[in-house]
């Protein structure tokens, strides 16, 4: 239940106040409690804050309720607006399992199962549930926000997506080929496939299990804090596990193939529509969102599998569902009901721990539209981009000290981006 705090101000506002803790005297575990002194810090010093939630996959369901908050506080329009008030962002995936979304949740998702962490909580005290995990994943709580906003009268859940590492060695590295850990115990060794993390008598987390993601990638105007800060509140922000991707997305309702093509295709796509993060309202009769698409591969990294756009929505019954469509393959295959007609391949050599950008392409992109778009219903949409299939970090350091690689993780992994969401109000 952490919240990291981003200061747009300089340390002469900051040192004003003390900054908020979880523990007395200075601060609480409640959300509540850290959004009232991030609005004193605003009234005493005219500076602005953001609050970015830690990943939530090992909160026991309690990151993003429905009813009522973990202290059995009842949801009411002041919690959802103050907590959309200083919630823009949040991280998606880190070191402690990626949290887009579950194959219990997303069960017609076959890329779903990546990097889930299915424990309660660090000290493995609670048995996790199935129940539960509507309340830990990201893509759930977008859903959720749309019926929470028809309730209630504001969406709580209307955030950006970025990554972070959580790694606590200020040694940042999202590389497979360059993981050293959430800590100093956790750096390349012949034994860090076997030492345990964490053990009780109710399970065991290994050191193979941690994730190596991830990174928050912004679209900010200049290099700047006060830039980068803008960014961060507007959510014009994306979530990598790992590769340095690019990616756009704007949503409009008057784009043409020749928009996406142009040399001015990123000033076409904010003239005439929004970027991720952004909200379309006012659709004419007949018109549906139209999106563009862009994504370059990591120089460094493997090539693009496929463009997806995941889309949230609730319907007139209040119900919220969602739906995952391939709208760009590479290696010229073709979409057939809403999918790649055919998997891009495996070019992964385990014993050596290499692959080739044999398969794949460098960039793909896409001008989609939405068939199914109905102007009365609540919508989100946002982007999820694939790599193809590279080694994970264990399967390097199997082959980096001649050990053994267990068989409770993946040999090959797909690293992805996901997108902020664009939000459709009728």
């Amino acid at each position: 239940m952490h919240r990291v705090v981003v200061y747009r101000d300089d340390a002469d506002k900051g040192r004003q106040m003390v900054p908020y803790t979880t523990t007395a005297p200075y601060g609480s575990p409640n959300p509540r409690d850290l959004w009232k002194w991030m609005q004193g810090y605003e009234d005493k010093t005219g500076g602005k804050l953001l609050a970015i939630a830690h990943n939530g996959n090992l909160s026991n369901g309690i990151m993003f309720p429905f009813d009522a908050q973990y202290d059995g506080a009842t949801l009411d329009q002041e919690y959802v607006s103050t907590r959309m008030r200083w919630e823009p962002l949040y991280e998606v995936t880190q070191m402690k399992g990626d949290g887009e979304t579950h194959p219990f949740l997303s069960p017609n998702d076959e890329f779903a199962d990546y990097e889930n962490w299915s424990f309660g909580n660090l000290d493995l005290s609670v048995a996790k549930t199935n129940d539960m995990l509507a309340g830990e994943y990201g893509r759930e709580a977008l859903k959720r926000g749309l019926a929470l906003e028809a309730k209630l009268g504001t969406n709580p859940y209307k955030f950006g997506l970025i990554g972070s590492t959580d790694s606590h060695t200020s040694l940042a590295t999202t590389e497979e080929s360059n993981f050293f850990g959430k800590m100093s115990t956790m750096e390349p060794g012949p034994e860090r496939l076997v030492n345990v993390l964490v053990k009780t008598e109710n399970d065991t987390i290994y050191y193979r299990e941690a994730v190596a993601s991830g990174l928050a990638a912004v679209w900010a105007q200049d290099n700047t804090r006060e830039s980068l800060f803008d960014a961060m509140a507007r959510k014009e922000t994306y979530a990598s596990t790992g590769p340095r991707m690019q990616i756009r997305v704007f949503a409009g309702w008057d784009y043409s193939a020749e928009d996406l093509n142009s040399e001015d295709f990123v000033q076409l796509g904010y003239k005439n529509g929004v970027p991720m993060g952004g909200d379309l309202s006012g659709a004419s009769e007949g018109q549906a969102p139209r999106l563009m698409v862009v994504a370059i591969k990591d120089p460094d990294g493997g090539n693009l599998d496929r463009l997806q756009i995941i889309k949230g929505w609730m319907d007139s019954e209040g119900n919220t569902h969602e739906r995952v469509i391939d709208v760009a393959c590479s290696d010229a295959r073709t979409i057939v009901e809403h999918r790649c007609d055919k998997p891009v391949g495996n070019t992964v050599d385990v014993t050596t721990a290499t692959y080739s950008n044999t398969i794949g392409d460098a960039s793909l992109k896409t001008l989609w539209s939405d068939p199914e778009f109905d102007a009365n219903q609540s919508a989100f949409y946002y982007v999820r981009v694939l790599e193809i299939p590279t080694p994970r970090w264990t399967t390097f350091d199997a082959v980096k000290f001649g050990v053994d690689l267990p068989d409770d993780v993946p040999a090959t992994i797909q690293d992805r981006a996901y997108t902020s969401p664009i939000w459709y109000t009728p």
